[in-house]
């Protein structure tokens, strides 16, 4: 009767374990954001980036907080940022969940072009969206690069007219994600 009970209870560790391994969270982020209008660029970046990618179905959901995000030209302007433009207070998240829309097998070392589809959402406005990146698959872990662009106006951010030769319509953005296995 001992022996069988240890049994069970090694297979249940194995298949938790297993499940464990099905899931990868961010564990390092970098995301930068560049603002290049006419007469001034602006950048800044942020490391507070939470997420899940679920390897068996593709399914991923990210989130950086958008306080988190430091660099610009002034304090000011870092002020506006959060206050005027992106209501980080009422918006507190940027998020794109979603799927991998290839096949791909996570278990095969080696660097993937993909894309994600799912909803981004940014001042508290959903667009559904096609995103392009690469995995790189490694034993121990997974790396994603993007670039792509947020229009302001897709997500009803308004720019005063004072300030429109300053900022541009179309921000660009990288990110470089390192998700490991949850343990």
């Amino acid at each position: 009767m001992k022996k069988i009970l240890i049994l069970v209870l090694v297979l249940i560790f194995h298949v938790l374990n297993s499940f464990a391994q099905d899931l990868y969270m961010v564990s390092k982020a970098n995301i930068n954001f560049t603002s290049d209008a006419p007469l001034e660029v602006i950048e800044a970046s942020s490391n507070q980036c939470t997420g899940v990618l679920k390897i068996t179905e593709g399914s991923f959901a990210f989130r950086v907080t958008v306080k988190s995000f430091e660099g610009f030209n002034s304090s000011l302007q870092k002020t506006h940022f959060n206050e005027n433009y992106m209501e980080s207070s009422k918006f507190p998240y940027a998020v794109f969940e979603g799927k991998i829309i290839e096949e791909i097998d996570f278990y095969s070392p080696g660097t993937h072009s993909v894309r994600g589809k799912g909803s981004f959402t940014s001042h508290g406005v959903k667009q559904e969206r096609i995103i392009k990146c690469k995995l790189t698959i490694s034993p121990d872990k997974i790396i994603v690069k993007s670039d792509f662009s947020v229009l302001l106006d897709d997500h009803n951010i308004k720019i005063p007219s004072v300030v429109r030769q300053k900022i541009a319509e179309e921000i660009l953005v990288h990110l470089e994600l390192e998700l490991v296995p949850k343990k």
